[in-house]
Order: C-alpha cells, then sequence, then structure tokens
C-alpha cells in the first residue's frame, strides 16, 4: 500500500483496528462508539445510518431504500432491502406519460431501509438495539449542527421541493431550510425512531406508522397502501462478483447498477493498464470506453431480476465480455447509446472491527431528498425511487405491481479472488455516478496500490451521454486535453457545482489492521482507535 498523497489534500489515511468512515462526522462517531462498547461491524453500521437519517437528510432517511454487503469474519453476504412498486401501480396508472414522476406520492415505492437495520442488526449484531438506536435518538431530541455541504443541499432542495406535502413543516420549520452550524432539532423523527426501535420495525410496516403513512398517500392520491408496506421483506441475496487483478470485486445483484462497475472492470481485466500511470491518458481513455459499454447493456437490461430477459451471469460471462471488449478502440472515443445520468442523494457508509468482519453499507432517497413527501408528525421523509422505472412496454425495468425499480445505490466490497479474505469495503455515493465511482476507486487501489484516502481525494470523471465526458474543476488540464484529442467531448464542471462527482469511503485490510479514507467533497471523515 502506498501511502503517498499525490491530490491537494487536508486529509490523510486513518489507520487503526477498528474503524468507521462516513460522509457526516457524529455518524461515524457514533458508529465508533458501537465499536468501543464491543459491538460488531454490524452494530457500527447500523449506528451510523441511523443518525445519517437525522443529520444528513438530504440523502436519506427512514423513508429510503438501502443494501449492504457484510463480510462475517469467514464469508460475504448481500442485503437487499430495497422496497417494491405498491399493487396500484400498473402500467396503466402513468398512461400518457413520458418518464415516471420525480416527486409526490407517485414517485414513493416501499421504503425498505428500516428492514435493513433491523435484518442486518439482528443476524449480525451484538449490542442492544436500544443502544445502537441512542446516538440518533440523541441527535434528533437534542439537536445537532448542520455541516457545511448539507446546509447547501438543504437550501437546494427546500428551493425545489417547498410545496411537497409536508415538506416546509419539517424541514423549513422557520420559513427557510436552516444555515450551516445552526442547532436543529427533529423531535418528530425521534419519536419514530424509538416507535421503530420499541417493535423491532412492525410499527413501520404492520402497526402505527404504517397506517400514517398509508393514510397520508390516500389523502393525496398516492398508491401506497398498508398492505404494501406489510407485503415488504428485506431479502439476504448472494453478491455476484468479477475478478480484477488478485481481487474478486463483489456487488448486489440487479435491479442494482453494481453490474456495470463489474463488467467495466471485467473489461479492463485483460488491458495492461499499469504500463502507464495511473492518471494517464490511456488508462483514463480505456475506463471511460469500458464504463460506457457497461452502462448501455445496464440501461437496456436491467431491471427486477424476475423480469430480466438475461441473467447477471450472461452479462459477467468471460465470452460475453471478450465480445464487449473488441468494440474499445484504444485511440478513439467510441459512441455506445446509453442514458443520460440523473443527480443523486444518497449516503455511504462502511465500518470494521477488531475481530475481522466488515460493513459495505448504503442507504438513499434517490434524488436529494428524494419525493418531498414528509408524512406529517413523523418525520418520515420519504424516497422517490419509484422514478427509477421505465414506461417502455416490454422494458424489464418497466413499471408493474410488486416489482424493484433499478437502483443506483450499489455498497461495494472486495475479496481475495478465492472469497476466503476479505480487502476493502468500498462505495462512492451519487446517483448513477456510483458505478463510475466504483471503477475508478477500484483501479486506483486494485490495479495501481493507491491508498484509500488518495484515492478519494484524486479528481474524478464521469460520461454524461455521447461522447461527453464531464471532469472536475481541478482537473488535469493535460488529461482533459489528451482525452478530447481522442474525440471525448470534455466539459469542465464549474467550480461552484455541488456534489457532481459523487462522495467516497474506503476501508482496506492492512497488513495489522485496517487503512481508511474519507472523501472531501462531503463533510465526513474516517475514524478509528
Amino acid at each position: 500500500m502506498n501511502f503517498d498523497l499525490p491530490y491537494p489534500s487536508s486529509r490523510s489515511p486513518v489507520l487503526g483496528r477498528n474503524v468507521v468512515a462516513t460522509s457526516q462526522p457524529l455518524a461515524a462517531q457514533a458508529g465508533l462508539a458501537m465499536l468501543a462498547k464491543g459491538g460488531t461491524a454490524a452494530d457500527a453500521a447500523v449506528a451510523a445510518a441511523m443518525v445519517m437519517t437525522v443529520v444528513e437528510p438530504t440523502g436519506c432517511g427512514v423513508g429510503s431504500d438501502a443494501f449492504a454487503l457484510y463480510w462475517d469474519g469467514s464469508s460475504l453476504h448481500g442485503l437487499d432491502a430495497s422496497g417494491r412498486a405498491p399493487a396500484a401501480w400498473t402500467p396503466e396508472r402513468f398512461a400518457g406519460r413520458q418518464d415516471m414522476p420525480q416527486r409526490g406520492w407517485d414517485a414513493v415505492s416501499v421504503p425498505g431501509v428500516v428492514s435493513g437495520w433491523i435484518a442486518l442488526h439482528e443476524r449480525h449484531g451484538r449490542l442492544p438495539l436500544e443502544i445502537v438506536a441512542e446516538p440518533a435518538l440523541r441527535y434528533a431530541r437534542d439537536g445537532f449542527a448542520v455541516s457545511p455541504v448539507i446546509a447547501v443541499l438543504w437550501a437546494n432542495g427546500a428551493r425545489q421541493l417547498g410545496d411537497q406535502p409536508g415538506f416546509a413543516e419539517h424541514f423549513m420549520p422557520d420559513g427557510a431550510a436552516p444555515k450551516a452550524g445552526q442547532i436543529v432539532r427533529r423531535p418528530d423523527l425521534a419519536d419514530t425512531l424509538q416507535d421503530i426501535v420499541a417493535t423491532r420495525g412492525a410499527s413501520f410496516y404492520r402497526g402505527r406508522l404504517g397506517e400514517k403513512m398509508a393514510a397520508h398517500a390516500a389523502l393525496h392520491g398516492g398508491g401506497l397502501t398498508l398492505a404494501d408496506l406489510d407485503a415488504h421483506r428485506a431479502d439476504w441475496v448472494k453478491p455476484i462478483s468479477v475478478g480484477f487483478r488478485k481481487a474478486a470485486v463483489q456487488e448486489i445483484p440487479p435491479a442494482g447498477q453494481g453490474i456495470a462497475a463489474l463488467m467495466a472492470l471485467g473489461l479492463l481485466e485483460n488491458f495492461d493498464l499499469e504500463s502507464h500511470g495511473v492518471d494517464s491518458v490511456e488508462t483514463t481513455h480505456l475506463m471511460i470506453e469500458a464504463i460506457k459499454l457497461a452502462l448501455a447493456d445496464a440501461e437496456q437490461h436491467i431491471g427486477d431480476v424476475d423480469a430480466m430477459t438475461v441473467s447477471a451471469a450472461d452479462l459477467l460471462s468471460p465470452a460475453y465480455l471478450a465480445e464487449r471488449r473488441r468494440l474499445i478502440d484504444p485511440g478513439l472515443a467510441g459512441l455506445p447509446a446509453y442514458g443520460a445520468p440523473r443527480p443523486g442523494g444518497t449516503i455511504y457508509l462502511c465500518a470494521a472491527d477488531a475481530e475481522g468482519r466488515m460493513a459495505s453499507f448504503i442507504q438513499s432517497n434517490y434524488m436529494g431528498f428524494g419525493s418531498g413527501v414528509v408524512v406529517p408528525g413523523t418525520g418520515i421523509s420519504l424516497q422517490n425511487r419509484g422514478a427509477g422505472f421505465s414506461l417502455k412496454a416490454g422494458h424489464p425495468n418497466q413499471v408493474g405491481p410488486g416489482k424493484r425499480p433499478f437502483h443506483t445505490i450499489i455498497p461495494g466490497f472486495a475479496t481475495t479472488r478465492d472469497g476466503a479474505h476479505p480487502l476493502m469495503s468500498f462505495g462512492v455515493m451519487g446517483g448513477p455516478m456510483q458505478a463510475q465511482g466504483h471503477l475508478q476507486m477500484a483501479v486506483r487501489v486494485l490495479a495501481y496500490g493507491q491508498n484509500p484516502q488518495a484515492a478519494a481525494d484524486a479528481p474524478r470523471w464521469r460520461v454524461a451521454g455521447g461522447r461527453k465526458v464531464v471532469v472536475e474543476a481541478n482537473f488535469d488540464p493535460d488529461l482533459a486535453q489528451g482525452l478530447a484529442d481522442l474525440g471525448h467531448e470534455v466539459v469542465r464542471e464549474t467550480p461552484d457545482a455541488v456534489f457532481g462527482f459523487g462522495g467516497a469511503q474506503m476501508i482496506v485490510c492492512g497488513e495489522d489492521g485496517y487503512i481508511a479514507g474519507s472523501d472531501p467533497r462531503k463533510d465526513g471523515q474516517a475514524v478509528a482507535f
């Protein structure tokens, strides 16, 4: 592991035997407190995730969805806590529209994050749930200081969503979004979290809280019912993987976009990247071309796994990857067809304990505050994951009752090729940037040996449709020109653009502990002891 920091950074890698990395310091500290109490990485992840719904509502809430990859000390497990479409969501319900709604109740699928917390804690936690939830309850009741990046995103959300049912009442109590440093209390959410803990989530899906959500949906013409909530279950799933260098990189299977990151890594496996520098034109071009092909396939083939006509195994098969690899020209930007990305609102965190367990956990509203809908008196802000469905007839991702929509949020993990030992837990929050971010982080660490902080600090790029590649404001001008010379349409993001390149957190296994990094684009930190 190389501990150099080749990019401007205000942070150093964090080392320790117990580590948590999140995008908000209060959540990272809450997770570390669980480890100090003798908890597992699962306890730490759930504690941090619960705090995040309080202190970073711009990316997540108790009405979010979630996924996790969890190394229990001997093997890796996947958890799909994403919700399904309400029974009322037939294609006919949305007839005449060009796209699925992005705001309001018709964008809200069943929220799954609460089921994810409970499932992960029940199977892999050690501490009582009441202790795990204590930091989140304390910040919701007693208040927390709004962090700088979240203050900007909160103001953006308030401008867009102030007219959505319940939003202004809960998130703009003084008529405006809170400013950085302002103390915010969320007593309604505290009561909801207390109810969730006391009933182990039953109130949310089958009791008082579920009834409040269903009643509010009915009042505003939404399709979500108590029966839809009651039918929800989080699923333990087998991760999908692809070999890259000495690692097997692992993702959650569809309907998530993690398979796109795996396909891109599989496409790159036979290229000699290391003969060029990590920030060379040659390596960057090949990564861009690989993810463009992978995203084209994801756009065409990925949806609810029960509706897909090709399987994840088909898309990751060596023969198919070899066929797609022939489309990559090392000297020219290609033009595969794929959809242009949308902005996202997500939080990612990871945790690792001294006994060898590691958690890779992600929860998300999707677009910022999600649907904008907040159930009065509860603090339950609801995602807009229904916007991820397609209205194209016959598409595997076409909206339909009980289907899971295409998901942008993806936790990442890597093990040794034989799956016997963990190597790293990692993620890059930020909508469709996530598969692209996973690719960039994995290549930097697994192929070039960069440490997690350097990999997080490095300037990023993202493909944005056609040959367009958007690069960060601090992206190397010579590298940008080199890409342009190969036919890429390079656009430099303005310095004041907000959160267009994601936020990474990563924990890598070292010889005597863990090495962690936290993205400087967010407010967070990696903490350890």
